[in-house]
């Protein structure tokens, strides 16, 4: 019989499964110097080696999936909310309203250190596709899901290519922002720094998250997230195994030829590699995302006893994911940047990824301890303290 999820269910794969994803954006932000893009200039040809190496693996493994599972359990996570009121006969919608712009304030002191914007900003934004189809069937959310990851702006512009040659995708002037968050970076002061990440570093964020096509990508993953949420898929039982098992199967035989199409269509003209290319980009980094989250969800499943300590861990790092994602990017901060450590120029890919584990293995001992005290972690409490203020929850 299948588990039924009751008020405040705690799903202990889906905290693992986010403690994951935080921990890979960790490591990838780790390498990018978060997104600090400066380096060695004279390394022994084996560290280059082992650099080259380190960057390879680290991004097909992690880059564009890590916030892509981040993603999707969003949307997840906001089914879970808006079942639990629905069960008391409340429409979450609008607390959820409310929930987003206290996201928004928790994305701004992130981006305070992360030159680069936020990607919980872009959380806000999209996430108000959430609000407007909380009350759809299971079919609508599916196909609304399908219809933004099959990217149907890129395939607008392809085909207005097309009919006229002379279309070009819109200049944002994203690659002049960021020089300009570059410049301030290197030069600024500490004031400086701040201000510039929370007003230009967030809207260079904004703007380059509609060219790589991630605004209708995430919009997708959020009803995906939420499709599963209503599925149950989740739920550790032999049914949901074999839909998993599926899913492994059809998305790593998808990868491959998805991987090579992008690119073949990446030697082409300008605005084909803007608009296709970004197209088969998703699509490739979505086969590889599934076929991490399918090999977790039957890791888990099948091998829970073996793998205990690990995903207890992991289970630890996600229940404190906001925490530990917006303290990665002030301790990236003192790490790399000029308003601290200023380490950049002495750390390659490979030791940047040994610091970054070491975070990684500190922020683990701490969620450990502050959770062996608290229900919540310390933004996570802020957050739901705020999201349920005036109704003593």
């Amino acid at each position: 019989m299948e588990q039924r999820i009751d008020k405040n269910p705690r799903i202990e794969v889906v905290d693992a499964l986010r403690g994951f994803a935080v921990m890979a954006i960790l490591l990838v932000h780790s390498v990018e110097h978060f997104i600090f893009p400066v380096y060695p200039t004279n390394s022994p040809s084996w560290l280059q080696a082992l650099d080259k190496g380190t960057i390879n693996v680290v991004f097909t493994l992690f880059a564009g999936k890590a916030y892509a599972i981040f993603a999707l359990l969003f949307g997840f996570t906001f089914y879970i909310q808006s079942d639990n009121q629905k069960k008391q006969g409340k429409d979450f919608g609008y607390r959820f309203l409310w929930r987003l712009f206290l996201l928004a304030l928790f994305a701004t002191l992130n981006a305070a250190f992360f030159p680069a914007g936020d990607v919980l900003l872009l959380f806000v934004v999209v996430g108000i596709v959430l609000f407007l189809t909380r009350n759809w069937s299971n079919k609508f959310i599916l196909i609304a899901a399908v219809i933004f990851l099959l990217q149907p702006v890129e395939w607008y512009h392809y085909i207005a290519s097309l009919i006229n040659p002379a279309h070009q995708l819109p200049d944002l002037k994203v690659g002049e922002m960021y020089a300009t968050v570059a410049d301030y970076t290197k030069n600024g002061s500490f004031w400086d720094f701040i201000r510039g990440n929370v007003i230009l570093g967030q809207k260079a964020s904004l703007l380059w998250a509609v060219n790589a096509g991630r605004f209708v990508q995430t919009a997708g993953l959020f009803l995906l997230g939420s499709y599963f949420g209503r599925k149950h898929l989740f739920i550790s039982n032999e049914k949901n195994a074999v839909f998993w098992i599926r899913i492994l199967v059809i998305s790593a035989i998808s990868f491959a030829p998805l991987y090579t199409l992008k690119e073949l269509i990446m030697k082409n003209d300008a605005i084909i590699q803007q608009s296709v290319g970004t197209v088969f980009d998703m699509w490739q980094k979505l086969a590889f995302t599934l076929t991490l989250i399918a090999s977790f969800m039957l890791i888990y499943h099948y091998g829970r006893f073996r793998f205990s300590k690990a995903f207890d861990d992991l289970r630890y790092y996600g229940r404190m994911s906001l925490t530990n994602y917006v303290s990665q990017s002030v301790i990236g901060a003192i790490i790399y940047f000029p308003i601290g450590l200023h380490l950049a120029p002495y750390c390659g890919y490979a030791i940047s990824l040994f610091i970054g584990i070491v975070v990684f293995l500190l922020q683990l001992q701490f969620s450990r301890w502050w959770l062996s005290k608290h229900k919540q972690g310390p933004l996570e409490h802020l957050w739901h303290k705020w999201t349920w203020i005036g109704t003593g929850k």
